[in-house]
């Protein structure tokens, strides 16, 4: 039976290929796992050091210290199987069932027209602009900066949630990804992780100012909207440092931080990782 406690939640194998002494193989194919089950969240596992991960058939890169992270998308649902394999062979099966979520209909107006049926010159210049985040959100360094307590990254009121399908001035558009935070431009901006400056954009067509932060192993964290960007790529920053300021840029009604959050191409939940990793058990 897993074994719940304040965080983590220790889950046991259920299936042992081995002739060897149960206990002793439970207790190196042990997967302890931190974060929501559900769809949108950000997990981070723990097991022996030597051990390999696997998500479904996905290898999960383990770091030094036996820690793999990996996260859900927003359409994720039903069970999802993790495999933890011995140096030795052994193996066993970890499922993570995840929960149903709802998502909430937002209707915003006063969208700049442009910005929801752009011209073709425009779709051209987003699709470019997509590309180069595309690209920067594919970063896969070995910083641990995930493992570290989160904190937010700006004061203000939540203005918009993960998941919500937007309808932008009476058009049903794809839904929102971030956690919106409404201030007045200026406000400060602040890295909530340790990270390196992937991406430094100004003036992106869709999402206006626009930084991004890797923090290790595919998990990435963006800023859009911005006023104005105090870093460039390749600026390796520390957690709590002023990176740029809110502001109304892109399509956008009003000064605010869209606030991301990647593992790889999934877009998750900052909420969610506010709600299990802004302390560390």
């Amino acid at each position: 039976m897993p074994k719940l406690s304040i965080g983590w939640l220790l889950c046991l194998s259920t299936v042992l290929v081995s002739t060897a002494s149960v206990a002793a193989i439970a207790a190196d194919l042990n997967l302890e796992i931190r974060g929501a089950r559900t769809a949108g969240a950000l997990l981070i596992g723990k097991t022996a050091v030597g051990n390999r991960v696997f998500l479904a058939d996905q290898e999960l890169p383990v770091t030094h210290s036996g820690h793999v992270v990996f996260g859900f998308g927003r359409e994720a649902r039903g069970p999802q199987h993790l495999r933890v394999m011995a140096s030795t062979g052994e193996q066993a099966t970890v499922v993570i069932e995840l929960v149903p979520r709802d998502y909430k209909i937002d209707r915003v107006n006063g969208v700049p027209q442009e910005t929801v049926t752009p011209n073709p010159e425009q779709v051209a210049r987003a699709r470019r602009e997509a590309q180069l985040v595309a690209a920067a959100r594919n970063e896969s360094s070995t910083r641990v900066d995930f493992l570290q307590p989160l904190i937010k990254p700006a004061k203000g009121r939540i203005s918009g949630v993960y998941g919500s399908q937007r309808i932008f001035n009476g058009e049903p558009r794809t839904p929102h990804y971030g956690l919106d935070i409404a201030a007045p431009t200026g406000t400060p901006v602040q890295a909530p992780w340790p990270g390196r400056v992937v991406l430094a954009e100004a003036n992106l067509f869709y999402s206006g100012g626009t930084l991004i932060l890797d923090h290790g192993y595919g998990v990435t964290s963006s800023y859009i909207h911005l006023h104005k960007l105090h870093v460039q790529v390749g600026d390796v920053v520390e957690q709590g440092q002023v990176v740029a300021q809110i502001g109304a840029t892109g399509r956008a009604t009003g000064p605010h931080l869209d606030w991301r959050l990647n593992w790889g191409q999934e877009r998750l939940d900052p909420a969610l990782a506010l709600e299990h990793f802004s302390s560390v058990d």
